[in-house]
């Protein structure tokens, strides 16, 4: 097949996490051209036009979308996949609905709670809060507690360090931390009550038959933090190669048989979420989990982050999922390409 593998144009003085991007394009590449396809990269910005002609040239069998941004802009991501549909081209991973509902965290957090799958509380800059399976509620329903600051649209946890914790018993506490956030790094933040407990990245991938195969379950082990520090995957953890959080969180996936009720019960989450947004192709769901899975505190699991285009560079969670599961990257990449030509998605051609 001809596969066009489009990632969104980098700068050469990129960010770490933004440079990735172009990696895993490579990556991608790479593996398309040992399964015998005839593979072309190609990088897209917001000018549309010029994405549409060089595509159009092209003359794909399909689509590898990769593009996790448009000119610096995550919010405009959705736009690739908009192109491919209205081309009419099969594309991979989620469409344009799908990565809008996920690609806002706020957006993410009330369809979660619609469609009742627990994510923890939150709080918006002008004071709204919202969460534990509820709609948005007034600034009156404040929780207090700790508070995790996040951006709203930004991925790989940009900015997203131990300063971002708040420790609040009202509402204005919350907001003044989050207005230190804005301008520290710009952009529209929001926080989130900081669960105490297990982190879990739970990867996924279409089955090729209209269904949904959940890969092996990844905790990440916080290792050598001091009692009092948070446990955080922020922005140094993921990009940082020299850094202690880079060394110290660790994924593993060599759980314990105790661990079964509770990686079935994120397994079902898993696939909750899969439907609730209506992902294709490869997904991401990040957890962290209430409780001991005693009578006496029973797990509850939290949806933090629902990835609808999540990293697929070859040493990332989800290669590294696929492999515990009997995949090699080469692999992986094939089924993508492959459930993405069956996928039934509404013909979206110009007449």
């Amino acid at each position: 097949m001809r596969v066009a593998v489009v990632y969104n144009a980098v700068q050469p003085d990129g960010r770490p996490d933004q440079e990735d991007t172009l990696l895993q394009a490579r990556a991608v590449h790479d593996a398309l051209i040992r399964r015998g396809h005839a593979a072309e990269l190609l990088s897209m910005t917001l000018d549309l036009h010029a994405a549409s002609l060089r595509i159009a040239a092209l003359n794909p069998d399909v689509v590898f979308n990769l593009v996790e941004e448009l000119d610096g802009d995550i919010a405009m991501a959705p736009l690739a996949p908009a192109l491919f549909a209205h081309a009419g081209i099969p594309f991979t991973g989620a469409d344009a609905a799908s990565m809008t509902l996920s690609g806002s965290k706020l957006l993410c957090k009330q369809i979660l709670t619609g469609a009742d799958i627990c994510t923890p509380a939150w709080v918006t800059a002008d004071g709204v809060c919202g969460g534990m399976g509820d709609l948005p509620r007034t600034a009156d329903a404040f929780i207090p507690g700790r508070y995790l600051c996040k951006s709203v649209h930004e991925h790989a946890s940009l900015g997203l360090d131990d300063s971002c914790i708040v420790d609040a018993v009202q509402t204005g506490d919350v907001m003044a931390a989050l207005m230190r956030c804005r301008t520290r790094h710009g952009g529209t933040w929001f926080a989130e009550q900081y669960v105490e407990g297990r982190e879990f990245n739970i990867a996924a991938i279409a089955d090729g038959n209209g269904g949904v195969h959940v890969l092996p379950c990844a905790e990440i082990e916080f290792r050598g933090y001091a009692p009092e520090r948070p446990r955080i995957v922020g922005y140094a953890a993921k990009w940082h190669q020299d850094s202690f959080e880079c060394s110290n969180t660790v994924r593993r996936f060599d759980l314990c048989a105790e661990d079964s009720a509770l990686l079935e019960l994120l397994r079902t989450v898993t696939v909750r979420c899969w439907r609730a947004f209506g992902l294709a192709g490869y997904a991401r769901i990040d957890f962290r989990v209430k409780g001991d899975g005693s009578p006496q505190a029973p797990y509850i699991p939290c949806v933090i982050d629902v990835n609808s285009n999540p990293c697929i560079a070859p040493d990332a969670g989800l290669a590294a999922a696929a492999e515990k599961d009997g995949m090699d990257y080469a692999g992986l990449v094939e089924g993508i390409v492959q459930a993405a030509v069956k996928e039934d998605r509404p013909p979206c051609r110009r007449p």
